[in-house]
């Protein structure tokens, strides 16, 4: 059974949470969403808003091994089931997530990485006066479809998660961004070659889990006075094929039904 609410539904969702009007394209926020970030914020709005993107994690790889995402999951405190788009690739999928856009209105509809020239989430919090950051590396889909904006890329060579990682961290540090997006894709990248459930590729989605987790203590540490909604955020994902090879791409439950979760927190004022 495919999850009822779609991924075009937290790109309003996000951008409720800064308290700016969404894309001009997205569909409405995720009301689940919409409903604990009241909850948690108690009525007000996040000043900061951090996206951890981890490439390709299922939601049957997130039921299958929980103990793989715990640390991301005892930091957060909402569970969002969503339903990504076809064809569930990475330029597709994050083109929806940040657009609010099904792929037949922001313009990319296979596995290819234009600039998106649709209003995103980004074009929004731009027009508000935020201040908005990508934090991404090589030839990701989120280090070329979202060019072209007046905010901070910080792209770093193939493979460079770590380096990613440790701006990332910088960036929260300084506290001088309103909305940051931070592109891992290592189990993307294992998984294709040594499949879904490889050690290989669990072992990368370990990795995501600490690289989040390290973030969101910093995030503690760093941004304890503001109101921020963080986010472990997947794109689409993944199935076994022959050779014990992984895919993604196809209409089917294990390459569509994902997982996000939240966590918003109050500043101490």
């Amino acid at each position: 059974m495919y999850n009822p609410n779609s991924l075009d539904s937290i790109c309003a969702a996000l951008a409720y949470a800064l308290g700016i009007e969404p894309p001009a394209e997205a569909a409405p926020a995720n009301a689940e969403l919409v409903s604990y970030i009241d909850s948690a914020l108690g009525g007000e709005k996040a000043e900061r808003v951090i996206m951890y993107n981890p490439d390709a994690i299922a939601e049957w790889i997130y039921r299958k091994y929980p103990a793989l995402t715990k640390g991301a999951q005892i930091r957060t405190e909402v569970e969002i089931p969503l339903c990504s788009v076809m064809p569930s690739v990475t330029p597709v999928c994050f083109g929806t997530m940040y657009t609010g856009a099904q792929p037949a209105v922001h313009g990319i509809r296979k596995y290819e990485k234009p600039v998106i020239k649709i209003d995103s989430i980004f074009d929004a919090a731009l027009r508000a006066g935020k201040k908005c950051a990508i934090v991404s590396y090589g030839k990701s889909s989120l280090s070329h479809i979202f060019l072209e904006r007046d905010m901070d890329y910080f792209l770093f060579p193939e493979g460079g998660v770590d380096a990613v990682n440790a701006k990332a961290a910088e960036l929260i540090m300084r506290d001088e961004h309103d909305l940051i997006v931070i592109y891992n894709g290592n189990y993307d990248s294992v998984m294709h070659k040594k499949g879904p459930e490889g050690l290989e590729a669990l072992c990368e989605l370990r990795s995501n889990d600490h690289a989040f987790s390290e973030l969101c203590e910093l995030i503690n540490r760093h941004m304890s006075h503001r109101n921020v909604l963080v986010g472990f955020a997947m794109d689409h994902g993944c199935h076994e094929i022959d050779g014990d090879n992984g895919s993604h791409g196809l209409d089917m439950e294990e390459d569509l039904n994902i997982v996000h979760l939240y966590k918003a927190r109050k500043g101490t004022k």
